[in-house]
């Protein structure tokens, strides 16, 4: 196999060659597309057997079938938008440009122009007039993928997996249609998009390990944000009321089916609201993706039928236990230490009982969770920067919404009492000093910022990549990022046996 390929590949460069010697310049400037494949397709669809258009089209692609020899040839183009037939004759374009079409390869990118017409199959195709090679490609393409190992190369070599898979192609439209619609659903509502940097002095915004790097002029490490929330909340002391971000934030921690070290977050933050009114804005927007996205509420997720329609189930966390068989109400800490050990819950002895009931949350409920939910009313221990409940010791006003199995987003009546705020931190500087990687830090400059003065406020952070995965049924993170973060091959090039060579 390793040969055959060898062999496709100097055939491949040899034909460059031949290009060249003919005076053909196989990877040209410019060529005006005028028109897409769709455009086509939607514009000439009325057009009957044998008929044809008195317009001329102008289109280019990459060819990724070929067939016919002799006089006449067809020939299928492919855009961003799809694919269209093309009909290369010898007597329209002439002996030699005729011969160049035949020598064109699969996966050579080429500029068309031609009257469209529908064929005896019924197939919409352009009557070539004229061609133009736009870029000579080396390598043949695959002829498909499948098995566990083959979608390893699919996120290596993303470009092929676009080229080969439409399916694939259509996700990443709906992920950029879905990140156009978040913008337009919060500006319409009032909301300010603004960035907030990238490298942060200190870590900050949440519970998360940080990448760290050095600024060599400034002579001092900085950390790659883990979120975006403390500069946000400037923004609020600023005079701010209606923000949002949408970027990346960078969390060194493990990978799997919905973690990455790099995702997309959007973080929304709105003066004199608390979690309620964040609630409905959450729910409001994810009904609104749907909508838009989907034409439809219900959607399938992994097998399982999501039902999307308002109201939204709303249980509090130690509810929400309760209803998995662990009752932590009026339980002593020495008995909820116990249910811990006996749900073989690792370091119950030393974490504190918050993380406790979050870890026994995370275990035991959070998976469970199908239908969207708002788990509501967290541990004070693990919310560090929300604001305490008004009704319930020992809780925050934090909830976290769930989609199959998922957290989708997390949002907090936001912590604005400075005092408070600092002796939070200084719990979490204890944690940092013990060893836990996660804590907070001391940020100064923010506490200073709030003693200035922040209104209240609720704010809301939404895990962009997971939402995606749910509204266009992906198992994977990696499938919603078009260049996920893998580890590198020990060979550059991929197995030659693992990928099969489409030729005509």
């Amino acid at each position: 196999m390793a040969e055959e390929l060898s062999d496709l590949l100097k055939a491949r460069r040899e034909k460059l060659e031949e290009l060249k010697a003919q005076g053909i310049n196989p990877f040209p400037y410019y060529f005006p597309k005028l028109i897409s494949a769709a455009e086509i397709l939607a514009r000439f669809g009325n057009l009957k057997e044998g008929e044809e258009s008195e317009e001329v089209v102008s289109i280019a692609g990459r060819i990724i079938l070929k067939r016919g020899h002799g006089k006449a040839a067809f020939a299928h183009l492919q855009d961003q938008t799809g694919k269209i037939q093309i009909y290369g004759k010898i007597d329209l374009l002439g002996p030699e440009r005729y011969q160049l079409f035949q020598k064109l390869d699969l996966g050579d990118i080429i500029g068309v122009t031609g009257k469209v017409f529908r064929t005896k199959t019924g197939e919409i195709t352009i009557r070539l007039s004229s061609f133009t090679l736009l870029c000579k490609s080396l390598h043949p393409l695959p002829e498909k993928w499948h098995g566990l190992q083959d979608k390893e190369i699919r996120y290596r070599e993303r470009y092929l997996d676009l080229i080969v898979n439409p399916e694939v192609k259509e996700v990443f439209l709906k992920r950029s249609k879905i990140i156009s619609l978040i913008r337009k659903f919060l500006e319409e509502k009032g909301f300010l998009e603004v960035e907030t940097p990238i490298l942060h002095v200190l870590q900050g915004g949440a519970a998360a390990k940080p990448f760290e790097t050095y600024h060599d002029a400034l002579d001092m490490p900085l950390f790659l944000r883990i979120a975006p929330e403390l500069y946000l909340k400037r923004l609020l002391v600023g005079g701010f009321e209606k923000i949002f971000e949408l970027g990346r934030v960078f969390r060194n921690e493990g990978m799997s089916y919905k973690h990455n070290p790099e995702y997309t977050m959007l973080e929304v933050y709105q003066a004199y609201v608390d979690y309620h009114e964040i609630m409905k804005l959450t729910e409001e927007l994810i009904v609104f993706l749907a909508k838009e996205v989907l034409g439809t509420l219900e959607l399938e997720y992994r097998g399982d039928k999501i039902n999307l329609a308002p109201p939204w189930k709303r249980i509090s966390l130690l509810e929400a236990l309760k209803e998995e068989g662990i009752d932590l109400a009026g339980k002593t800490e020495a008995e909820i230490r116990g249910i811990a050990r006996q749900k073989g819950i690792e370091g119950y002895e030393e974490i504190g009982l918050g993380k406790i009931i979050n870890v026994l949350y995370d275990k035991f409920v959070e998976p469970n969770l199908r239908q969207p939910t708002f788990i509501i009313d967290h541990p004070l221990e693990t919310s560090p920067l929300a604001k305490k409940h008004r009704e319930k010791e020992g809780c925050v006003e934090r909830f976290e919404l769930i989609i199959a199995g998922m957290e989708i987003a997390n949002a907090f009546s936001e912590l604005n009492d400075p005092l408070d705020q600092r002796e939070r931190f200084k719990k979490q500087a204890e944690l940092k000093a013990a060893g836990d990687q996660e804590a907070e830090s001391m940020d100064e400059d923010f506490l200073r910022a709030l003693e200035y003065g922040m209104p209240p406020a609720g704010g809301l952070g939404i895990g962009i990549d997971r939402l995606v995965m749910i509204l266009t049924n992906q198992p994977s993170i990696r499938d919603v990022l078009l260049f996920p973060h893998m580890k590198p091959l020990s060979s550059a090039k991929p197995k030659e046996e693992e990928i099969k060579i489409l030729e005509p």
